[in-house]
């Protein structure tokens, strides 16, 4: 039986310093398998880290049992908090909940009120990712959030609708890409506007030994910037090439015959491409972000060189997804 009293169960068991081990963690992390393990089941996996990281593990634990378990852990429970996160909002529900909504508004984009209506679906998803996957040390108000979530709807809805109309007389290829615009536009709105809390009065940052060093809003913002990134790379592929392919599938006879199954195919074909590109577009970046203790807010700055002198070179805090 392997000794497993020094097993360090929050170390990542791949590099994060390299895009490669990142990508190897989120697939891990972000399998939709994990969606059907039920609350019950998701709470003995948090139990047994607790257990793990306490030194008190039950006899005949194996290293597969602690790996399984941190595996649900990671997915399910946020990296904050320690809190389970709603089911919707966990990146493992990226793929089935984003190739179901983005397969439908690449299907029904013609019309104005298909259009207004999946927007709405996506915006209502979008956001409810964004404030689960939030810096959780930084609390947003209700009246925060409503004010976030309209802001991002209405310019994924303004941005859909003017380019739906827009595009009526462009080329067939063009008005499909309307979605896409429509959605990189509004997660540049949504995510800053879900965490502007993070935006006005910092996002907490450490040391390398986990000690809190104060809060940064350069921080947050670089955090914040880098998700954005990441959210749009995540649906550019599906959303630029899926349309393409689909213009050119849709002039086959056979095709044309099966009309009632392209809203299906695209669903489908979507969720082929979130199935890599989910955890593709969480790796871009490290989730524990660093920065220079040097371009951080002046204010803080002078606070940690007053302490600490020229000690803390570097500065970490977690980004979010």
């Amino acid at each position: 039986m392997m000794d497993l009293s020094k097993f360090n169960i929050d170390a990542p068991r791949w590099d994060q310093s390299t895009f490669m081990g990142r990508l190897k963690h989120f697939f891990n992390i972000t399998d939709p398998r994990t969606v059907g393990v039920s609350n019950a089941n998701l709470d003995k996996a948090k139990d047994l880290v607790d257990r793990c990281r306490a030194g008190t593990l039950p006899p005949g634990t194996t290293k597969e049992q602690l790996l399984y378990a941190k595996k649900l852990y990671d997915s399910a429970f946020h990296p904050d908090s320690g809190d389970r996160m709603n089911l919707i909002g966990r990146m493992s529900f990226q793929v089935p909940g984003g190739m179901a909504i983005t397969g439908f508004m690449l299907q029904f984009y013609r019309t104005v009120p298909a259009v207004v209506f999946w927007q709405w679906v996506n915006q209502s998803f979008n956001a409810l990712v964004n404030y689960t996957n939030r810096n959780a040390a930084s609390p947003i108000s209700a009246k925060q959030i409503g004010v976030a979530y309209f802001t991002a709807t209405s310019t994924a809805l303004a941005t859909a609708v003017g380019l739906n109309l827009y595009t009526k007389k462009a080329p067939p290829l063009l008005a499909r890409w309307v979605p896409f615009v429509a959605v990189a536009a509004a997660n540049c709105v949504n995510i800053p506007m879900m965490r502007q809390q993070e935006i006005i009065s910092g996002i907490a940052v450490t040391d390398e030994n986990e000690n809190k060093l104060g809060e940064s809003r350069i921080a947050a913002v670089k955090g914040i910037t880098q998700v954005v990134i990441s959210r749009v790379t995540m649906a550019a592929p599906g959303m630029i090439i899926l349309p393409i392919l689909m213009e050119r599938l849709e002039k086959y006879p056979f095709m044309q015959r099966i009309k009632y199954l392209h809203g299906p195919l695209q669903v489908m074909l979507v969720g082929c491409f979130l199935i890599f590109m989910v955890p593709a577009a969480c790796s871009l970046f490290p989730q524990r972000c660093s920065m220079a203790t040097s371009k951080l807010d002046p204010e803080l700055k002078e606070s940690i060189t007053t302490m600490y002198g020229d000690k803390v070179k570097y500065v970490y805090f977690n980004k979010g997804l």
